[in-house]
């Protein structure tokens, strides 16, 4: 996932990607925990991606200013 893709997407849509990459989150921790994992970097990408989607929802929450 790249910032053009996100950026082009209305705050309904950001707030959905948000979600599911909550529960991606979510489920790579039980999977973890479970001792199941089988992509360790995935847990860094999905941390990124969420961090971009609450970027852009504060930016576009606040009119584009940062």
């Amino acid at each position: 996932m790249n910032m053009k893709d996100l950026v082009s997407r209305s705050p309904s849509e950001l707030k959905e990607e948000l979600l599911k990459l909550r529960r991606e989150q979510f489920n790579l921790r039980m999977a973890l925990a479970a001792g199941q994992t089988a992509k360790p970097d995935q847990f860094g990408k999905v941390r990124k991606n969420i961090a971009r989607v609450k970027t852009l929802m504060s930016q576009k929450r606040d009119g584009g200013k940062a």
